[in-house]
């Protein structure tokens, strides 16, 4: 005779990513057992990731003798944008996805870094940098996998790219309206300044003083408030902004960036010249 017990029990099944197992879905044998289906999916937006990320992250390190870490929303949109893009990366294999561990063991190598500045200068506060994000680029390259096309440039390259996108997201996001002209000038007239990541706060903000119109542009912007820490990442970013739109150039090298003239816009301010002496524009 057939005996039914009312048993309450609930079975879950998942299923891990196709690296993982090489399958990459339940079996159908199983699938007809189950009663319902429930299917996951990355975070739609922005502002949905990073309080995932902030969630998980380990970023508030709780230790007495340790500086206190402070991070600028500028940073945590560039390191969630980071994932977004490199969702949408055809030379990464979207098979196995770019989990939400990526920006959370970022966000991490990030505060790390801020806090081994902070601990070299005597600083009271880590407060990370856009310069901290790079840093951090060997956080990115174990979480991806990578197409043929990819694998022939280089994991390095990869998140050195993605890196770079990320930060023109969020500075056309924050800083489309506002005037950089004065920072394109000041470049085009030759000029160059060298950010290393390991100076302190005030060495740093001077260096970014001398570029005429930036820390004016940083304020002008969308800024949640003014502080030398803030103000900081806001120039940065509108300097990696310029540099992702190829009008500042940027070369990296020991730990120290150079901002400098693009090689387009040296082409078109000598086109400029020709115009005024009557010779033409030069192709």
């Amino acid at each position: 005779y057939p005996v039914r017990l009312p048993l309450d029990v609930l079975l879950v099944f998942s299923a891990n990513p196709e690296d993982y197992t090489a399958r990459g879905k339940i079996i159908t044998p199983l699938k007809d057992r189950i009663g319902a289906e429930i299917r996951t999916h990355y975070p739609a937006h922005v502002s949905s990731g990073i309080t995932i990320t902030e969630q998980e992250a380990w970023t508030n390190r709780g230790e007495t003798d340790s500086p206190r870490v402070e991070i600028p929303q500028i940073i945590r949109e560039v390191v969630e944008q980071i994932a977004f893009q490199a969702r949408d990366d055809k030379r990464l294999d979207q098979r196995s996805g770019v989990s939400q561990r990526l920006p959370i063991s970022v966000l991490e190598a990030v505060v790390s870094n801020a806090e081994r500045r902070a601990l070299l200068n005597n600083e009271a506060v880590a407060s990370p940098r856009i310069a901290d994000i790079y840093a951090a680029a060997p956080a990115m390259t174990g979480k991806i996998e990578l197409e043929y096309e990819g694998e022939q440039l280089g994991a390095e390259r990869i998140a050195t790219e993605l890196i770079r996108r990320a930060c023109s997201e969020v500075f056309v996001d924050r800083y489309v309206q506002v005037d950089v002209r004065q920072i394109i000038d000041f470049f085009g007239q030759g000029k160059i300044i060298l950010l290393n990541e390991m100076d302190n706060d005030n060495e740093t903000f001077a260096q970014l003083n001398k570029v005429k119109g930036l820390v004016n542009a940083a304020r002008s912007g969308k800024i949640e408030d003014e502080n030398t820490n803030t103000l900081i990442v806001a120039c940065e970013l509108i300097l990696e902004g310029l540099h992702a739109q190829k009008k500042v150039a940027r070369s990296f090298e020991k730990g120290e960036a150079a901002y400098k003239q693009a090689p387009s816009e040296r082409r078109s301010r000598r086109g400029e010249m020709f115009d005024e002496w009557g010779e033409g524009r030069l192709n």
